[in-house]
């Protein structure tokens, strides 16, 4: 592949070799949910050479946004988060497949959704019933995959770490999760993840009121989060998933 002896990819590519770039050229990921945390992982995976990517989304920028998502600008305010992540990763590589789906990850989309052949998942949903849904189907069906978990009310970079769902602690949404996927059979020994065991406390004014979400018309809670926390969660999982496609680790 011609790519191979890009200058964009010349210092990836002392790293990890020539096989280790081939590796990422011809590997797909699939990316769901492109806030905060996934537009950080989107940013390395399209530095990293990957060759096709899968963007999923269903929302649009919103100027609250700015304080933590990377694609989040006073230009992209109102449109489309697939369409802004499409243009920005071509032009960071002109090379990359690049495909977007608009849609609302739930039961019902899923299965379509998940009947292209992938390498590699990676989950940046932050609401509960999608991310649980997606999970499992993930589990079942076997295609590899990480989780972010909660990045939300923490401070501390030095408590994020990189592991089995299953070692996850001080996290509220690792904790359902686990509950509910328990209860579905699912081995969350298996299943990697992203979190921070930060033990936290709720300020006042960590939690806004109640807002209507865009998707379905549900009710949700808006919690107070950090720019540097949120993308290094991001930055993490891209870590995972580029050593572990290009055979590096």
């Amino acid at each position: 592949m011609s790519e191979i002896f890009s200058p964009r990819l010349t210092r990836t590519r002392m790293l990890l070799g020539d096989e280790g770039i081939t590796r990422l050229q011809r590997a797909t990921v699939m990316l769901i949910g492109l806030g905060a945390v996934g537009g950080y992982a989107l940013e390395a995976l399209a530095r990293s050479g990957i060759g096709r990517l899968i963007l999923v989304d269903f929302d649009v920028f919103d100027e609250t946004n700015i304080n933590r998502q990377i694609l989040a600008l006073s230009s992209t305010v109102g449109r489309l988060k697939t369409e802004v992540a499409r243009e920005r990763v071509l032009d960071i590589n002109p090379d990359c497949r690049v495909e977007v789906r608009n849609l609302f990850v739930n039961a019902e989309t899923l299965p379509a959704l998940l009947e292209t052949p992938v390498d590699f998942v990676i989950d940046a949903i932050d609401a509960l019933n999608p991310k649980c849904c997606l999970m499992e189907e993930l589990y079942r069906r076997g295609i590899p995959f990480i989780s972010s978990m909660g990045a939300a009310l923490k401070s501390d970079p030095a408590f994020i770490k990189c592991g089995t769902l299953s070692a996850s602690k001080n996290c509220g949404l690792a904790k359902f999760i686990r509950k509910r996927l328990r209860r579905r059979g699912v081995e969350i020994n298996r299943i990697q993840c992203v979190y921070s065991d930060e033990q936290v406390s709720l300020p006042e004014t960590a939690l806004c009121a109640a807002e209507t979400a865009a998707e379905n018309g549900r009710v949700r809670h808006t919690l107070g989060s950090l720019p540097t926390i949120t993308a290094i969660f991001g930055l993490t999982i891209a870590n995972y998933v580029i050593t572990r496609l290009s055979g590096y680790k």
